[in-house]
């Protein structure tokens, strides 16, 4: 699939600019599934709280989103269970209870779950999901969910109870990269997965069997240059993801 004229222009202004035109992102237009209860909040409907312990739950923006970077903080805002948070990308509605769903699952649980051996261990990982995603495949990473990779620092390090994080997703058709706190953790290639190239479908927040959790402060922009699929020459350009890291931070910080 060609990336449309307009990305790629736009990455191109990024470049030369090196200024990051992050927008503020209303959540009041997104959807939710089943299994929890989502609540947008914010002076901006830029956050949203999802306060149910319970089966797998989704909360998405109904857009395809390949292309773009999605950015915030996430906040577990509670000392009780140990489970999963996290992110789907591309997502479809109804996607958890479809046959046919193919989307990619990024999870982040807190504490170790031996009857699940290592799959069941505290940590952040990316997983691919092809159909349903019942409760047993989400605990132990199995049956319709295949794990392709634990994160670079975080493979086996659970979130902490009450403390934010920041997070940086980004999601072109040939590849995808996760961030926490500014740290690249996770950075996947279509074709290592013999993929011609990632579904498109929605940016998500997941829960599993885990309550009281904030993302906040959700902003989206362009991908940055250098990892937007077009001409290999542009991978030339890496440092500019830095900048863009960078910059993004300091806005917010300037503003908060």
């Amino acid at each position: 699939m060609e990336i449309p004229k307009m990305i790629q222009m736009g990455a191109a202004a990024f470049l030369l600019s090196g200024v990051a035109m992050a927008d503020a992102v209303d959540l009041s237009s997104w959807s939710d599934t089943s299994g929890g209860n989502w609540t947008v909040q914010g002076t901006g409907n830029d956050s949203v709280y999802q306060s149910v312990n319970g089966t797998p739950t989704i909360f998405h923006n109904n857009l395809d989103s390949q292309g773009l970077a999605l950015s915030g903080e996430i906040t577990v805002q509670t000392t009780s269970d140990d489970d999963f948070i996290g992110f789907v990308l591309g997502y479809n509605t109804g996607d958890l209870t479809n046959a046919s769903a193919d989307y990619m699952l990024i999870d982040w649980k807190q504490g170790n779950q031996t009857a699940y051996s290592a799959y069941g261990a505290a940590g952040l990982a990316i997983s691919h999901v092809e159909g349903v995603l019942g409760t047993t495949d989400a605990w132990g990473h199995s049956g319709n969910v295949t794990q392709i990779a634990r994160a670079n620092n975080l493979g086996s390090t659970g979130w902490i109870d009450n403390q934010t994080y920041s997070f940086d997703l980004i999601f072109t058709e040939s590849l995808i990269k996760v961030f926490v706190d500014g740290v690249e953790e996770l950075s996947i290639l279509a074709q290592t997965l013999g993929l011609e190239s990632f579904n498109n479908g929605s940016f998500g927040f997941y829960n599993f069997s885990q309550g009281n959790v904030l993302y906040a402060g959700i902003e989206e922009n362009i991908a940055p240059p250098a990892v937007v699929p077009v001409p290999a020459a542009a991978f030339l350009f890496a440092p500019a993801l830095l900048g863009f890291m960078g910059l993004r931070r300091k806005a917010k910080n300037s503003v908060a």
